[in-house]
Parts: structure tokens; sequence; C-alpha cells
């Protein structure tokens, strides 16, 4: 039995059965809990870090912002990344959210330019790393609803790993009979559990401005790079150049870019 692979349990995406035709999905509930890690996590840092100068006022608008950024940018990042030509011919799926189809390095840009927005509510003109320092304080809140994320793909059946030609794995048997790796837990794993305690460990002192930012983009980079080689390419892309998938070609920028901003950060001031 050892040897045998792992069912997928298949569970039902809906949580909480209202109508026959509505309920809660297990995706957006994952989605509420990151949203609520957010805000715990932060108050936490508050009242501990307070070298970050934020207020309670200042995280809940973050939070507003950053779930719009999360939202739409990873809704848009799905379509331009992903699926441009099936939302073209059926445009109303672009709401249909609870059936997956999100793109991280979308939300991640949509984030990004939410929080610019963000720094325009709370100027510090004599601060010319604000945006930066933002960022900071942000990241290490982020991990938490990443893992929560992956959860809800793994709940949903989708996002299945690529076979693993041995008896070790998971069957999604929505797919077929093969054991295959259960990536969305490996993702789970380490862009969640691993990267949030990571960048928990780094921010408990005072760094200089940049560095917790670049150390995120370095990590979620790196961790998503490689587990990538044991997730499935989507059917209607596959494999790209060098025989890489979209989400490694779309990670190479994030660990480039963070480390150029890890040794600019050298340079920069503390928080």
């Amino acid at each position: 039995m050892l040897n045998m692979p792992l069912i997928h349990p298949q569970f039902d995406p809906v949580a909480i059965h209202i109508t026959q035709s509505f309920g809660i999905h297990w995706y957006g509930l994952m989605y509420l809990l990151g949203f609520l890690a957010f805000l715990a996590l932060g108050r936490y840092q508050i009242k501990h870090k307070p070298w970050f100068d934020w207020t309670n006022q200042m995280l809940d608008d973050a939070l507003f912002y950053g779930a719009l950024g999360v939202i739409l940018g990873g809704r848009i990042g799905y379509i331009l990344f992903y699926q441009f030509n099936s939302f073209m011919q059926h445009p109303l799926d672009i709401f249909k959210i609870w059936q997956g189809g999100m793109s991280f390095h979308g939300g991640f840009l949509g984030v990004l330019i939410a929080m610019f927005f963000f720094t325009r509510k709370y100027p510090q003109p004599s601060n010319s790393n604000q945006w930066l320092k933002i960022m900071d304080f942000v990241a290490p809140l982020v991990p938490i609803g990443l893992g929560a994320g992956r959860m809800g793909n793994f709940i949903n059946g989708e996002l299945w790993g690529r076979a693993t030609n041995s008896t070790y794995g998971m069957i999604f048997p929505q797919v077929d009979n093969i054991a295959r790796h259960p990536s969305q837990l490996y993702e789970f794993t380490l862009e969640g559990i691993t990267l949030f305690c990571l960048l928990w460990w780094f921010s408990r002192k005072l760094r200089p401005t940049g560095a917790i930012s670049a150390l995120f983009l370095i990590g979620y980079g790196s961790f998503r790079f490689l587990v990538e080689f044991t997730r499935q390419p989507d059917d209607f892309l596959g494999l790209l150049q060098l025989g890489l998938s979209m989400g490694q070609w779309l990670s190479l920028p994030m660990i480039l870019l963070g480390i150029w901003m890890w040794f600019k950060a050298r340079k920069n001031s503390f928080n």
C-alpha cells in the first residue's frame, strides 16, 4: 500500500450550498483567508515593527487597494497570458473567477499598480523610496494568501502535475489514472509556507529599503520556476522556447529584477 499512489479526494468545489444553483466556493474562501491573514499579520507588524511607520487605517486601505489589484490584475493577466483567444469568444467568462483562471503574475502586476495609487493617498514627499518602503511592509504578508490560493487549486482538482512515471504521486481521476505530481501542494509548501517563513524571519529587524521586496521576488520566482518542472503545462500552450513553460518565462524576470534590487538595496537607507 505504501508504494501505491494517492487518489485525489475530488472535493466538492462548493463549500456551502445556499441554493441549488448558488453557493460559496472553496476558491473564494481561500481568497478570504488570504485577506484575513494579511490583516492579522499586518497588525502584528504595526505593533512590533515600528520602523515601518504604519497605522491600522493604512493597513485597511492597503488591503482594499491590494484586493482590487489581485482580482483585476489576476484575471486580466490570465486572459492576456493564457486564454486570450478563448475569452475573446466568450467575454462574459471573465467574471467567473470561482471557476479558477487567475494568474499570479497578473495579480502581482495589479498589486504593484494598486500600491502606486496607495502612495498617492499617503504621500511622503521627503521619502523618494516611499513605494519601495510600502512594498517592503506588504511583502511578508502575501505568501499565506498565495498558499491559500494553491490549496484552492488543489481542492478544485486543477493545475495538476506531470506524470511521475512511477508509483509515487497522486491520481486525479478527473484527468486519467496516471500517478502525477501533486504540484499544487508543492506550491503551497514552497510559495506559501516556506516563502512566508523566509520573509517573516528576514523582516524581523531593520533592513535597507527594497531588500525585503527583492527577497520576495527572488524567492517566489525561484520556487515557481522549480515547481513548474513538475506541473503539467496548459494544453492550449504546452511548453514554449527552450522547453520552458509560460510560468517559468514569467518568473525569470522576477528573479533577475530581484537580484538587481538586492544589490541596489545595499546602497539604500534603512527602513
